[in-house]
């Protein structure tokens, strides 16, 4: 394994800048200190919202399309460091070498669509009721944006905010996980390098970064010079977030709890469903937003699809995230372990049958939390379902009627992904319509895990969500301005009034 020294100075990131014993980044792979760090203090952090502030000021006069050119440059950068930046996602978050790489490539991607997109930062031409008039809508920067991101997602999150904040002329500061403080450090060091590439239109403070725990994070929500709060995690803090920046009027992204389902219908194609079953509830051990956490299978097809599932269960390689060939990691600490052990005992209390969920040891990692992945068979959605548990467990039920099953999808308080696998095209366009799934995501024929960059991502029912990434998310992060113009050589004054001059 290489020393984190070895990978950051890969990035061009000097550690020592943060030396210190507020925080402690340990891998999930042995249980190891990787770093100790020094956490900002109050008045640091107030200073980095400031310099935000005025960076934003002078970056908002720069041209959109030349704002694109230094996400360009920073994918450049990413693209060169992809494999030690992959690497050291891995070292700290514990997820498999392959899903850390695939974290940078989604950060690659959003900038390429960001870069693009700085060219369509589109308002519209409105119709006037008024002759001669025009009128129309623009699009201006909002100022700082506030980014908060969760250890399990620790660079990605981050870029699909930050590479539209800034192509929208906005400046961002960012809050990272105090679980996964060295990815952070290691973007900041490429964004730096970026800017420095791109020349003195990119102002100094552009982008900041707080190290810290939650009460960095509370602060930087309580801030009001920053309109605008995106942040993912739980959905206790997402609630806590939400209440802050509601109290000053401030917006909010909110990537919250997912609880994902999966509706495997009669006419499901079961070698399909099974692939994506599998990589839906195990990847990322479980510790995905987006993780499959409940599957509603149909009577008839439910005694075919179980013993498929359960033999896979059985023989998926559990071990060290770095190692080739291994398909489950480590969970990110004893406190997720716990957690999972919790769950299991109140399902089976509840009547589930439960396989798998015990911890696996693992060589040369004796200090890391892996575990076996959990089938549990319930007897219905009962209330331990209605939590999520941040492991790889998944709850299945059988269902008789599609429309129970719906019912049972949408029952839950979370509500990012959902999918159904059917081949009856009635059953798949009921489930994406207005009385389908009330998810943000509805897919069919494909698990709920995972999201291109193109669509727009988020959609927590339960707080008032927010998206980000593609689509036309770009919105949130800019405010909108209603124009007229009257190019007439009159005003529509009321009827009957007039002036004299």
């Amino acid at each position: 394994m290489e020393t984190i020294n070895t990978l950051l100075s890969m990035m061009g990131a000097d550690l020592s800048r943060y030396h210190g014993q507020d925080i402690h980044s340990r891998t999930p792979i042995t249980g190891a200190t990787l770093a100790s760090l020094r956490a900002d203090t109050p008045h640091e952090t107030g200073e980095k919202i400031a310099q935000a502030d005025a960076a934003f000021r002078q970056w908002r006069m720069v041209p959109a399309p030349r704002r694109g050119e230094l996400i360009r440059l920073f994918g450049e950068a990413l693209r060169a460091h992809k494999e030690p930046l992959g690497r050291l996602v891995t070292m700290e978050a514990g997820k498999i070498l392959q899903e850390g790489l695939g974290e940078v490539q989604e950060m690659i991607d959003i900038c390429d669509f960001a870069v693009g997109l700085s060219r369509q930062l589109y308002g519209l031409t409105i119709a006037s009721e008024r002759p001669g008039h025009r009128m129309m809508e623009t699009w201006h920067p909002l100022g700082v944006v506030g980014v908060i991101s969760a250890f399990n997602f620790p660079v990605a999150v981050w870029s699909w905010n930050a590479a539209l904040a800034f192509v929208c002329g906005n400046s961002v500061v960012w809050k990272p996980s105090e679980k996964t403080p060295l990815t952070a450090i290691a973007v900041q060091a490429l964004f730096e390098q970026a800017c420095a590439r791109f020349g003195s239109d990119a102002p100094p403070g552009l982008s900041q970064l707080i190290i810290g725990g939650h009460e960095r994070g509370q602060a930087l929500v309580s801030d009001a010079r920053v309109p605008l709060i995106s942040a993912t995690g739980s959905t206790r803090m997402g609630r806590a977030v939400a209440q802050a920046c509601a109290q000053r009027l401030a917006r909010s992204i909110l990537e919250l709890g997912g609880n994902n389902a999966m509706i495997v219908a009669p006419s499901a194609d079961l070698d399909l469903a099974t692939r994506a079953i599998v990589f839906s509830a195990v990847g990322t051990a479980g510790q995905r937003c987006t993780t499959l956490r409940r599957l509603f299978v149909h009577d008839s097809v439910y005694d075919a699809l179980l013993p498929r599932l359960k033999k896979v269960y059985a023989s998926l390689p559990v071990g060290n995230p770095l190692q080739k060939g291994t398909l489950v990691g480590p969970l990110i600490d004893g406190a997720a372990f716990d957690a999972m052990q919790n769950a299991l005992a109140r399902a089976r209390a509840e009547g589930g049958r439960a396989s798998g969920g015990e911890r696996t040891v693992v060589q040369g990692c004796d200090d890391g939390h892996y575990v076996r992945p959990a089938l549990v068979e319930m007897p219905a959605q009962t209330a331990v379902m209605h939590h999520e548990t941040f492991a790889p467990i998944l709850y299945v039920v059988r269902y008789r009627t599609l429309e129970e099953a719906i019912a049972w999808n949408n029952a839950v308080p979370q509500g990012l992904s959902s999918s159904i696998f059917t081949t009856d095209v009635r059953e798949a366009e009921l489930f994406m319509s207005a009385t389908g799934s009330d998810c943000g995501i509805a897919n069919v024929n494909i698990g709920p895990s995972g999201a291109e960059i193109g669509g727009a991502f988020g959609g927590e029912k339960e707080t008032g969500g927010g998206r980000e990434s593609g689509s036309d998310a770009w919105k949130a992060y800019m405010r909108r301005a209603t124009n007229t113009v009257n190019y007439s050589h009159a005003l529509p004054l009321a009827q009957g009034i007039s002036f004299d001059f």
